[in-house]
């Protein structure tokens, strides 16, 4: 919490930058570092610290637009002791918001969109060299997707992006407005990146896009499931994983390649629902029936046996009655879900359904949403029994020396600490999970 005792340091060039939202921002983040480093900036760990605060944003749920104005508020001090301190905002609120954020927030120096990313060092060189205020927030449509993946410090694990923007135009949500089209890399160049991160040491890669599987690459129309091909046999990355998929965009072709290739390709699926119901669904824009998802969630765990799922759910849509909810409920009885990410419908600004009539009253959208979050929360603590007492391979990310222990996943996902040392990192170990909970495993070291 800042307060006027507060002395900010403006010796260094420092860099603080908030971050909100979904794994896309993260990787933004990551990105927005790199690209600083040109200016000799170095990242910092408190504001105050900084001769530059950005907050990458998010606006897919109304909460974090909030926080956006809240968090820019809190730096008024800052900005009062340090006039040089320059402030600003990214993201997919600054692609919404644009010029206005600037007449909103007064103290805010800049505000940059999502294609506008690579800018950034010419962007905070205007604002510092000629104080000079200004957004830039235009989409690039007709240019090509291109761009080297920047990680100044890729670890163990990281992300890569595949490709960015949307066309499905779901009525709940602001990504097509706040992301742009759907553009892809092409795999070639994709291909290259990856190899690149194993040659610094990385051991799984993340393919990141809104919409992973209606991947095209630009150059050869390749799709989604032969660029995994291509990944697995032309680079040396021993893990891959990705998200997030679209329900209707799955196909068998795909779910071949992953049990074709489960060795390399996690056997872990996010397939979001967003709803239980056929109407609730189609109101939604979504693509498919509740049958249909079923369908294809079964499909799935027969072509890769031991596939672990996990969903998004929205409730209170508008419209939804009780028994509409119902159906929301009982697809936790027909698709075996390990995690579910489950949310309040918030209305976003451009967005169909923020216009839409029978707007569900707060109150019943709380009470919802605890009622699933609670069924789901006794099916969680069924499904982990199953990996008591067995043997899982572990990629070691982590090792946390105050307490310990080490941290790692399993090709399921699933977080495990267990005692280890720092030399573990890197490598793949067999664990003896010795307490098996929804969120956690722990377990032992099999040497």
């Amino acid at each position: 919490m800042l307060n006027d005792n507060m002395t900010p340091t403006t010796e260094r060039n420092g860099v603080y930058i908030s971050t909100y939202g979904c794994q896309m921002n993260v990787n933004d983040t990551e990105r927005m570092y790199a690209l600083l480093e040109m200016l000799n900036y170095e990242p910092v760990s408190r504001p105050e610290d900084a001769a530059l605060i950005i907050i990458n944003s998010c606006s897919v749920r109304e909460k974090p637009v909030h926080k956006v104005r809240s968090e820019v508020g809190k730096y008024r001090i800052l900005k009062k002791l340090n006039p040089r301190l320059k402030i600003g905002v990214g993201g997919c609120v600054a692609q919404q918001e644009k010029g206005k954020l600037l007449v909103d927030l007064p103290i805010l120096d800049f505000v940059f969109g999502t294609d506008a990313i690579d800018k950034l060092p010419e962007i905070v060189q205007e604002v510092t060299d000629k104080s000079r205020r200004f957004a830039s927030a235009q989409f690039t449509h007709g240019q090509p997707y291109q761009i080297e993946t920047m990680v100044r410090n890729p670890g163990v694990s990281t992300f890569v992006n595949i490709m960015k923007g949307c066309d499905n135009f779901c009525t709940f949500c602001v990504v097509p407005f706040t992301r742009g089209r759907e553009r892809s890399r092409t795999l070639s160049e994709i291909v290259s990146d990856i190899q690149k991160l194993t040659t610094r040491g990385v051991k799984e890669v993340t393919l990141l896009g809104q919409n992973v599987n209606s991947y095209c690459s630009p150059d050869n129309g390749a799709g989604f499931s032969e660029l995994l091909r291509h990944l697995v046999s032309k680079t040396e990355i021993e893990r891959l994983r990705y998200t997030s998929p679209h329900p209707k965009d799955f196909d068998e072709e795909l779910a071949d390649v992953m049990q074709s290739h489960r060795d390399r390709i996690m056997e872990y699926i996010h397939l979001p629902a967003q709803s239980g119901n056929s109407q609730i669904l189609e109101a939604m824009n979504r693509g498919y029936t509740r049958e249909e998802y079923i369908a294809k969630a079964r499909m799935l765990s027969a072509r890769i046996p031991g596939v672990v799922l996990s969903t998004d759910l929205i409730v209170g849509f508008p419209g939804e009655s009780e028994a509409q909810f119902e159906e929301t409920l009982s697809l936790l009885d027909e698709v075996a879900y390990e995690n579910i990410y489950a949310f309040k419908y918030s209305p976003r600004p451009n967005t169909k359904a923020a216009k839409f009539e029978n707007q569900v009253p707060e109150e019943v959208k709380s009470e919802r949403l605890s009622r699933l979050l609670a069924k789901h929360r006794a099916q969680s603590f069924e499904f982990a029994k199953k990996y008591q007492n067995t043997y899982l391979p572990v990629l070691v990310e982590e090792f946390h020396e105050d307490e310990g222990f080490c941290f790692g996943r399993t090709t399921q996902n699933k977080s495990v600490h267990f005692d280890g040392t720092k030399e573990l990192i890197g490598r793949t170990v067999s664990i003896k999970v010795t307490e098996a909970t929804p969120q956690v495993l722990y377990g032992e070291y099999v040497p």
